[in-house]
C-alpha cells in the first residue's frame, strides 16, 4: 500500500487530513501502513471464515446436496426411545393382495383335512373353503439352441448362398434375443458391475459369460435402440412442457455430464463432455418454443424468461442458506421463507381442485408482489452474497410464475430431479464410463428405462422386441405414449 493510499485511506475516514499525514513521521506512517494491512487481512480472513462455516453448514435444505448427505442420526443408545410397539399402530388400515380369479391360477391344489387333532375321521365340506395363493418362480435353466447354417448352390446363377439366423438367435454373438435383453437391464437399470452381471446370469440362470461378453452385448443393445430413442428425442422436443437437468459424470479421464429433459410420458439422455448451452440446445432443439421447467443454470439462459418456470425447491433452498447468515440476511430470508410457504399452500389447493385456476391467479398476485418486494430489498443488504442471490432472482423474475398462467406447469422441477437420480446412484458405484460407445449405452439404456416406467411397461419386453425387430430389418417398437 503507496503512502498516497494510505493518506487516502486516512484522509475518507475524516479523521486526518492530507497534510498532516505527509507532516506525519516515517515510523509511524509505516506504523499505520501496517495496521492498514492487518486490518485488510483481517477483514479478507472472516469473510473465508463466514463462507467456510456456511459451506460446512450446508445439507439438502440450502443446496442441492442429497438427503443422504445431511448429519447422520444418533447412535441407538442415544435415541429417546419411543413409547409405542414396533409394527403397524392401533387402526392402521392393512394392505392385502387381492386373490386371482380362479381362470388366471395356473395350478390349483386341494387341502382337505385328513384327520382331527383328536384323532378323529373329518368329513369335508366342500363348501367352507379358504383360499390362499402362493406366488412362485419356476425353475430356470438357459436353453442352447444349435443352428445349422447349410451352404448351397443357386440353380440360376450357380453362386453359392449360406443359411441365415432367425432373427431370435441375435445375431453373430452367443446370446440371444432375450438374454441380450437381461444383460442389458443388469447393467443397465439395476447397475450390477460386469463381473456381478457374469455372477448373476451364473447363479439365476445357469448362463457361463465372460465380462467381455458383456461389454459387447451392452454395444449391440445400443445400436438397436438408436432409432426409439432419436425418436423420443424428437418427440420431447415437440412438447409444450419440458423439465430439463444435469449432473457430472466421467467419460474415460474427462469431466463428463449426463443430461435429461422429459415429460409427462417420456425421458431422454445424452451423455457430453460439456455442460454449456450447446448441449442444451442439442438436448431441448435449437428451435424449442415450449416451457421449459429448470434450475437457474446459465446454460439454459438462452430460453426466453417467459418461456421458462424457475425451480422452486431450488429457491426454497437459497432462501434458506439466506437465513441462516442471521443479521439483516435473517430477516429477508425468512420473509422469503414465510411467503413461499404461503405460496405451496395456495398451489396444493389449487392441485387438489380445492380452488379454480382463476382463484389461483387471483390469490396469488398478493404473494407475488409481497416475494418480489423483498427480493428487491435484499438487493441493498450488506451481505454481497445475499444481494446477488436476490439480483439474480429478480432478473428472471417473469420465469418464476409461469405456473400460475400456464396449465401443465409445476413450480418445482423435481420431476427431472427423480428420474436422474437412478443415474446418480449408478455413477457412484460404475465411477463414470471409459468409452463412447460405453457412454451410448448408458444414454439409451437410461431413455429406454425411464420411459417404461412412466408409461407402466416392461423394459425387457421392449428391449427384446427391438432386438428381433432390427434383426429382422425391420422398424424397432416406438417409446412413444400410445396416442
Amino acid at each position: 500500500m503507496s503512502p498516497r493510499e494510505v493518506g487516502s485511506r486516512i484522509a475518507g475516514l475524516g479523521e486526518v487530513p492530507p497534510e498532516d499525514w505527509e507532516a506525519t513521521p516515517e515510523s509511524v506512517r509505516r506504523l499505520v501502513v501496517t495496521l492498514l494491512e492487518q486490518l485488510e487481512r483481517i477483514k479478507k480472513l472472516e469473510q473465508e471464515v463466514a463462507d467456510l462455516k456456511e459451506k460446512l453448514g450446508a445439507n439438502s435444505r440450502n443446496s442441492s446436496l442429497p438427503p443422504s448427505s445431511d448429519r447422520q442420526p444418533p447412535p441407538r443408545a442415544e435415541r429417546r426411545r419411543s413409547e409405542r410397539k414396533r409394527g403397524a399402530q392401533p387402526g392402521h388400515e392393512g394392505k392385502f393382495r387381492e386373490l386371482l380369479p380362479p381362470e388366471e391360477v395356473d395350478r390349483i391344489v386341494d387341502c382337505p383335512p385328513d384327520r382331527c387333532p383328536c384323532g378323529g375321521r373329518v368329513r369335508v365340506d366342500r363348501e367352507q373353503m379358504e383360499r390362499r395363493q402362493v406366488w412362485e418362480l419356476p425353475a430356470v435353466s438357459t436353453e442352447v439352441t444349435e443352428y445349422r447354417l447349410y451352404w448351397g448352390e443357386c440353380e440360376r446363377c450357380e453362386n453359392l448362398v449360406c443359411g441365415e439366423l432367425p432373427p431370435e438367435a441375435g445375431g453373430e454373438g452367443m446370446l440371444g434375443a432375450r438374454a441380450m435383453a437381461v444383460v442389458a437391464l443388469l447393467t443397465g437399470k439395476f447397475r450390477l458391475s460386469k463381473r456381478a452381471a457374469t455372477e448373476a446370469l451364473q447363479n439365476l440362470f445357469g448362463l457361463e459369460v465372460c465380462d467381455g461378453t458383456i461389454c459387447n452385448t451392452e454395444q449391440r443393445v445400443a445400436a438397436v435402440l438408436e432409432q426409439p430413442v432419436e425418436e423420443a428425442k424428437a418427440y420431447v422436443q415437440a412438447q409444450p412442457v419440458v423439465h430439463a437437468d444435469e449432473t457430472g459424470w466421467r467419460l474415460g479421464n474427462k469431466r463428463a455430464w449426463l443430461w435429461t429433459a422429459l415429460t409427462a410420458t417420456v425421458s431422454v439422455f445424452v451423455l457430453r463432455t460439456s455442460r454449456g448451452a450447446k448441449i442444451a440446445k442439442e438436448l431441448l432443439g435449437e428451435a424449442f418454443r415450449g416451457i421449459l421447467v429448470s434450475d437457474r443454470y446459465s446454460a439454459y439462459s438462452w430460453v426466453a424468461a417467459a418461456h421458462r418456470q424457475v425451480c422452486w425447491s431450488h429457491l426454497l433452498r437459497d432462501f434458506e442458506k439466506i437465513a441462516e447468515r442471521g443479521g439483516e440476511s435473517a430477516e429477508i430470508g425468512n420473509a422469503l421463507l414465510f411467503w413461499a410457504a404461503e405460496m405451496f399452500s395456495l398451489w396444493d389447493r389449487f392441485k387438489t381442485a380445492a380452488i379454480s385456476r382463476a382463484t389461483l391467479r387471483q390469490n396469488m398476485a398478493p404473494i407475488r408482489s409481497m416475494i418480489i418486494e423483498v427480493l428487491e430489498l435484499g438487493t441493498a443488504c450488506a451481505h454481497s452474497k445475499t444481494a446477488n442471490t436476490c439480483r439474480e432472482i429478480l432478473g428472471l423474475r417473469r420465469a418464476l410464475w409461469t405456473f400460475v398462467r400456464v396449465e401443465g406447469v409445476e413450480p418445482t422441477n423435481n420431476a427431472a430431479e427423480r428420474t436422474i437420480r437412478p443415474a446418480v446412484m449408478w455413477r457412484k458405484t460404475s465411477f463414470g464410463t471409459d468409452s463412447e460407445a460405453g457412454a451410448r449405452f448408458v444414454e439409451r439404456i437410461l431413455t429406454v428405462t425411464a420411459t417404461c416406467r412412466q408409461q407402466g411397461r416392461n423394459p425387457l419386453e421392449f428391449i427384446h422386441q427391438a432386438i428381433i425387430a432390427a434383426f429382422s430389418n425391420r422398424p424397432a417398437p416406438s417409446l412413444l405414449p400410445a396416442t
